[in-house]
């Protein structure tokens, strides 16, 4: 089966259920958990799928910049989805589903950039997948703050939508922020040190600007959880450090791939 359509599939599970998550929510009453995770499961499943068939072909894993956008978003997602089972963060899908929707789509129908297929090495892959999960956990981070950052100025000013009415309390929400952000720094710092391990030059010269962004990016999280235990930082200054690092991160990884697939193609 070609990629197209369980991609297609997996795109209209994921509108659907945005759809519905945002009616119920503008109702004012909270969907129904198991439906809202099935969908999600099933477009997940799909999503997987079609980006099994895109990324192995035999002469490597093609992880070009719109398969790894999909890729990290079905990381996002399913890590989401187990959290989910644990913890309410299910508000959070409301931004992820369409996140699912677009880069499932993209991956499939954009026609990609230049790039050559990687040479499937254990330690190489592992690095690959620290990565992956390390921007999967921060991504989810960077939207839990969007998230309380919404929460906090509707409650400051006394006007709280439906949205918000089916949000866990401010307090709780800001301890998830910070629980993702302390997973997402573990992965990033083992991504980090699995880079130094397996890749064989990180500062040449396809790789330099990567690897320094994403040890600022690195410190920026480092500062953050410092000023968290220390200081007592919360509310706006984490945010703020938060949506640094998370840029710093972006443009280490997307920036970086943008570049060198579409403008300079090396």
């Amino acid at each position: 089966m070609h990629s197209l359509l369980p991609s297609l599939i997996a795109a209209a599970l994921y509108l659907g259920a945005t759809a519905y998550q945002g009616a119920s929510l503008a109702r004012r009453t909270p969907p129904h958990k198991p439906l809202l995770l099935l969908l999600g499961l099933l477009a997940l499943l799909g999503q997987g799928f079609g980006l099994y068939q895109q990324l192995l072909t035999p002469a490597g894993l093609v992880l070009d910049f719109f398969n790894a956008a999909s890729l990290i978003s079905a990381a996002v997602t399913a890590i989401t989805l187990l959290a989910c089972l644990r913890i309410p963060v299910e508000n959070l899908l409301l931004l992820l589903y369409p996140l699912g929707a677009l880069t499932t789509l993209t991956a499939v129908l954009i026609p990609h950039g230049t790039i050559e297929p990687i040479n499937e090495q254990p330690g190489l892959l592992a690095h690959i997948l620290l990565s992956i999960l390390a921007y999967g956990l921060l991504t989810i981070a960077v939207l839990q703050a969007l998230l309380l950052l919404v929460q906090d100025y509707q409650l400051k000013h006394k006007h709280p939508s439906g949205l918000i009415r089916n949000f866990p309390p401010l307090q709780t929400m800001e301890s998830l922020l910070f629980d993702f952000l302390r997973g997402g720094w573990v992965l990033l710092t083992l991504s980090l040190i699995s880079g130094w391990l397996f890749v064989d030059n990180l500062f040449a010269q396809h790789l330099a600007h990567k690897t320094i962004l994403s040890c600022f990016a690195w410190v920026v999280f480092s500062v953050l959880l410092w000023g968290r235990h220390q200081l007592g930082w919360r509310g706006h200054k984490a945010v703020r450090w938060t949506l640094a690092g998370f840029l710093l991160l972006m443009l280490a990884y997307f920036g970086s791939k943008l570049v060198r697939e579409f403008i300079l193609h090396i």
